[in-house]
C-alpha cells in the first residue's frame, strides 16, 4: 500500500445481485475520499464484479462456512492493518475486532423495508442521496464486449435463468416474447439475441437458437466471466430477465430493463434506475408468499404472467427510451475512440 493511503476494507454481500445492488458504495468512496485504497471481502459468485476497481489493494474470497468459522478467517486476513473506514455490509461484528478510525456497519432496522439501494445506503448514512449500483470495468474488458457483440442490428438481451424454479418464467414464454419483438413488424425487427446466464444455464441458451438466425445469436452462457458479461450489456438495447444477479447488472450497466418478478418483493430487489419496469402477474407478492410461506414448494409461482403483459412492457418501454437511444448511439458514432474505462449508464 502506497504512502499516504486510505485504507478501506468493504465487506460486502455472498450473492451477485445484493453485491451489484451495493455497489455504488464503494464509487462513492472512491469520488469523495483522497487516495483511498480498497480491500474488498465478497463471497466467492459476487468477487469478481469488483476486480476491475481502480484503486483495489485485494479481494478477499469469503467462503460461508456453517460453523461462522469464515468470519474468524477473515479476521486473520485484516486484523494486522490499521483501517481509515470499514464498511461492513453484512452486519457482521468483524469491525469491531480490527483496528480501524471509523467504522460503517449494517444493522437490522426496525422500520418498514426499504429498497436495497437505499438499505446499502443508510450505511453510509447517504439515504437522502443514495449510491446507484456501479460497475468498474477496465478498456481490455469493454474491448472483449465489443468483439463479442460486434454485428449488425439492435440487441435485446434475455437471462431466463433463476436460482429456484419458483421465480422462474417459462422458457417458451421468453422465446415468444423474443419473437414478437424481433420479427417481422416487431419493434427490434432484424435484431440480434444476446442469451445470458452461467455455464449451468447453457440448455437454455439451445432452447433459444431457433428464435433469431445463427449469425444473430449470441450465446453468453459457457464461458462468459461476470464483468465481460456487464460490458456486453452496456451494448444491448433491451434486456427481459428473471429476478436475478444478471438482471441487476443489466440495469446497473444503464440498458433498458424489464424485470419479471412473481414471489419476490419488488419493493425490496426491483431493478434499480430510469429506464426500468417490474413486469408481474394478476397476484401480489403477498398473495403468492400466502400460498408458499416458506418458499420452498418445487412448483413455478410465474405461470399466471402471460406473455402479452411482458411484450406490452417491453414495446412500452423501447418507445419510451427510442430518443435517448438514438442521441446515445449519435454521440457513439462521433465520439473519438479512447483508452479510458466507459462511464456506467447509470453513475
Amino acid at each position: 500500500m502506497s504512502r499516504g493511503a486510505f485504507p478501506i476494507l468493504f465487506i460486502t454481500s455472498n450473492r451477485i445481485g445484493d453485491a451489484v445492488l451495493s455497489s455504488g458504495l464503494v464509487k462513492r468512496l472512491a469520488d469523495e475520499i483522497p487516495n483511498a485504497r480498497f480491500t474488498i471481502a465478497a463471497g466467492p459468485v459476487a468477487a469478481p464484479l469488483f476486480e476491475e476497481v481502480p484503486a483495489l489493494d485485494r479481494i478477499i474470497t469469503v467462503e460461508k462456512a456453517r460453523n461462522r468459522a469464515h468470519w474468524f478467517e477473515l479476521w486473520r486476513e485484516v486484523r494486522g492493518t490499521r483501517w481509515g473506514l470499514v464498511v461492513d455490509l453484512r452486519g457482521s461484528g468483524l469491525s469491531r475486532f480490527v483496528s480501524t478510525k471509523r467504522r460503517a456497519i449494517w444493522r437490522k432496522s426496525s422500520g418498514p423495508p426499504v429498497h436495497k439501494v437505499l438499505e446499502a445506503s443508510r450505511v453510509l448514512k447517504i439515504e437522502d442521496d443514495p449510491a446507484p449500483p456501479y460497475i468498474y470495468t477496465s478498456a481490455e474488458t469493454e474491448a472483449r464486449a465489443d468483439e463479442l457483440t460486434a454485428g449488425q442490428g439492435p440487441i435485446l438481451a434475455l437471462a431466463p435463468a433463476a436460482n429456484w424454479l419458483g421465480k422462474t418464467w417459462p422458457l417458451e414464454r421468453f422465446s415468444r416474447v423474443a419473437m414478437r419483438l424481433l420479427n417481422d413488424g416487431g419493434m427490434m425487427q432484424g435484431g440480434r439475441l444476446m442469451v445470458l446466464g452461467g455455464p449451468e444455464d447453457a440448455k437454455l441458451a439451445k432452447g433459444l437458437r431457433d428464435v433469431v438466425p445463427r449469425h444473430q445469436f449470441i450465446n453468453l452462457t459457457e464461458d462468459t466471466d461476470l464483468l465481460t458479461a456487464f460490458a456486453c450489456l452496456k451494448r444491448a438495447r433491451l434486456f427481459i430477465g428473471n429476478d436475478s444477479g444478471t438482471m441487476h447488472l443489466a440495469a446497473a450497466a444503464g440498458v433498458p430493463t424489464v424485470a419479471v418478478f412473481g414471489p419476490s418483493d419488488e419493493r425490496l430487489y426491483g431493478p434499480w434506475g430510469q429506464d426500468t419496469r417490474v413486469a408481474r402477474g394478476p397476484r401480489t407478492f403477498e398473495q403468492i408468499h400466502a400460498v408458499d410461506p416458506g418458499f420452498r414448494q418445487a412448483l413455478c409461482h410465474m405461470m399466471d404472467l402471460p406473455v402479452e403483459t411482458v411484450g406490452d412492457i417491453a414495446e412500452e418501454l423501447l418507445a419510451a427510451t427510442q430518443a435517448r437511444f438514438e442521441t446515445k448511439r449519435s454521440a457513439a458514432k462521433s465520439k473519438p475512440a479512447t483508452p479510458e474505462t466507459p462511464e456506467s449508464p447509470n453513475a
